[in-house]
């Protein structure tokens, strides 16, 4: 009887998460079909991808986390029926992202010497330019895209930007091919065919995405006749009041992958083409936790507007329990498969490079058995922040979370990841340390204030 309390929620739940889970699974699988055609090129060219997308990361996490204030301020215009507040918001945070998509771009430009002082394998980091020129001017289309999302989101439209990612996976997957490879007649680019996939898709991802906002009744107002330089600096001011915060959290914790990119560099192109394997197969199971990190945002600021505290703590505990479902299913998965899932990435009938691929495939299944370990830590932190943003909530958690990956997570990661010591496996213990401890503050921290305003209201 009390399980159903918070089994009866599932189903709402995943109705709210799905179309989020789906659309991120959309942005990972980019990576994973670039991952797979690159690695029948060989470990060299799978670790430069690797390399590459490490500063990609870092700067998509700051403008992805940015854009994500777009969305509770829209919704709160819509609920209101203010049209006029609703296109300011939209319009700001087009602006705003816009223009921190050109600054991360540039910033990735500046940033590229730095590959050759990080002791890094000579031969990838050659191969690494190139591919970073063209996936770093991507982030500009693909950070105002987050910005239409976010605001398609906020109108409760969450199918289109699904639709869009979907054809821009679709065309991604077919420029991969042709020029990767060199096929009907193209030229055969390598990584660098890789990343004109990856540009061309996601511009093509924004203007589809814009094309069916400007059809849609609800929202065709919105996206055309946009007065873009005439600005106001109260929504810039509240935009960055929330986009900031939520950034810094997901930005402190894609460093700490990142960093463990930057380290298994260190052990080789092998050890860094297994974690490239091992990180790209978590993301995507991590999708399916941010797709109801979001869900829980979403029912607990319902909640939270309601003044039911009490349904507020079930409901986000329902769905802190259907994460770890899914989380406990990945896991099994990855223990069971963890020899073969590698195999997907890599060429094991190509003689030349044989040894390298054996070596490659035998760090990833290592990698896999700690990633199966940290589906549940992974899921429980990233969906707690979800119900502590509902919560708005922001300041508190991004000090957890710095705490957690660069003051616990990442000093692990360092000592034990040295090649006398772990190796690539001692990276990995690092980040289950920090996503762990994440996991446990970030709950305690949402106990504590749901508790404390069950109890205030109680007393009032």
């Amino acid at each position: 009887m009390v399980l159903s309390n918070y089994t009866k929620e599932f189903k709402y739940n995943l109705k709210l998460a799905s179309p989020v889970i789906l659309g991120m699974l959309g942005h990972t699988f980019v990576s994973f079909v670039d991952n797979v055609m690159v690695g029948q090129l060989g470990a060299a060219e799978l670790a430069a991808v690797s390399l590459g997308n490490s500063f990609i990361f870092i700067a998509m996490s700051i403008g992805i986390g940015f854009s994500t204030a777009i969305t509770p301020l829209v919704a709160e215009a819509d609920s209101e029926q203010n049209f006029e507040k609703g296109k300011s918001v939209f319009k700001h945070g087009f602006f705003l992202c816009t223009v921190l998509g050109l600054i991360l771009f540039l910033m990735l430009l500046v940033a590229k010497p730095l590959m050759y002082v990080m002791d890094q394998p000579e031969e990838v980091v050659e191969l690494a330019i190139p591919y970073l020129d063209l996936v770093a001017f991507s982030l500009v289309p693909l950070i105002v895209f987050q910005a239409f999302k976010q605001f398609s989101d906020g109108l409760s439209l969450t199918k289109y930007p699904m639709y869009a990612t979907i054809v821009a996976n679709i065309l991604n997957v077919v420029i991969n091919y042709v020029l990767i490879f060199g096929k009907f007649g193209f030229p055969q680019m390598g990584i660098v065919g890789a990343a004109v996939g990856t540009l061309v898709s996601r511009f093509v991802m924004l203007f589809f995405l814009w094309w069916l906002l400007a059809k849609k009744k609800k929202s065709k107002a919105y996206v055309t006749n946009i007065k873009f330089f005439k600005l106001s600096k109260q929504p810039i001011k509240k935009l960055a009041n929330l986009g900031l915060p939520s950034s810094m959290q997901m930005f402190f914790e894609v460093a700490i992958f990142t960093a463990a990119i930057w380290l298994s560099g260190t052990l080789g192109k092998n050890a860094q083409a297994a974690n490239q394997i091992a990180l790209n197969l978590s993301s995507m199971t991590f999708m399916v936790a941010m797709g109801l990190s979001v869900a829980a945002m979403v029912r607990v600021g319902n909640q939270k507007g309601l003044r039911d505290y009490v349904n507020l703590k079930r409901i986000a505990e329902s769905i802190f329990l259907v994460g770890f479902v899914f989380a406990f299913v990945f896991a099994l998965l990855f223990a069971i498969f963890h020899k073969v899932l590698p195999d997907l990435y890599v060429d094991l009938d190509d003689p030349t490079n044989a040894v390298d691929t054996m070596e490659v495939v035998k760090i990833a299944a290592t990698l896999l058995l700690a990633a199966a370990v940290f589906q549940i830590s992974d899921s429980l932190q990233v969906i707690a922040l979800g119900a502590l943003r509902g919560l708005q909530d922001v300041k508190i958690p991004t000090v957890i979370t710095f705490i957690s990956y660069w003051v616990i997570g990442f000093p692990i990661s360092y000592f034990l990841g040295k090649e006398d010591a772990y190796g690539s496996l001692g990276i990995w213990l690092g980040l289950l340390a920090g996503l762990s401890a994440a996991a446990i503050l970030l709950f305690i921290r949402f106990n504590y204030l749901t508790k404390k305003l069950i109890a205030n209201k109680i007393i009032t």
